[in-house]
């Protein structure tokens, strides 16, 4: 059975250039990869990539700004914080000709 993905032509110049930023981070990369299958906690996040936990925190505010990742959460009654974040895309590719760059995007369709 063959399945044909939706891919997103990104033409905005300068998502363009934060997305090349993203994926030239090993960070972000990781991060991506990490929630494409089911949303995970900044900890959880951090001890399975080894990466520190300050680290994931400003990586996902720059994926989120970006609409990479989707979060969700809740606040306890005593206030504690309980956040999940998962990856909005399958893949991201980019190809150069001549001065343009394109990008596309495939959705990541089980989203939060």
């Amino acid at each position: 059975m063959q399945v044909i993905q939706e891919t997103r032509k990104i033409i905005d110049d300068q998502r363009k250039e934060a997305i090349l930023s993203i994926v030239s981070d090993k960070y972000s990369r990781q991060i991506l990869y990490s929630t494409i299958d089911r949303p995970k906690s900044a900890v959880e996040i951090s001890s399975e990539n080894k990466i520190p936990i300050s680290t994931v925190y400003r990586r996902i505010q720059t994926l989120h700004d970006n609409k990479l990742v989707g979060v969700t959460g809740s606040i306890s009654a005593e206030g504690k914080k309980s956040f999940l974040y998962k990856s909005k895309v399958k893949s991201i590719t980019s190809s150069c000709n001549g001065n343009d760059i394109e990008i596309q995007v495939v959705p990541n369709i089980v989203g939060i």
